[in-house]
């Protein structure tokens, strides 16, 4: 995803949008990549809200585990990709 090898779509780490700073963002395309450990799955509210904010902002979201960025990499840049 650096250095804008992905298609072109330039995404930049620790992106911020307003209050929230994101993962990765490709401004241009409107795409936020959240990459989550386990602990996000206690914290479906917070990311619920987080979601939204960035939907009504127009941004897409694609979430994203560690253990899929780690093991399933054609997956996983096949899903960027897609979205």
């Amino acid at each position: 995803m650096r250095a804008h090898r992905l298609e072109g779509a330039g995404f930049r780490r620790q992106h911020a949008i307003g209050a929230l700073i994101l993962g990765f963002c490709a401004p241009r395309k409107k795409l936020v990549i959240e990459i989550d450990g386990s602990h996000h799955l206690d914290r479906v509210e917070y990311d619920s809200q987080r979601k939204e904010y960035l939907q009504d902002r127009g941004y897409r979201l694609l979430r994203l585990f560690n253990h899929q960025v780690m093991n399933q990499v054609e997956e996983v840049l096949h899903a960027i990709l897609k979205a």
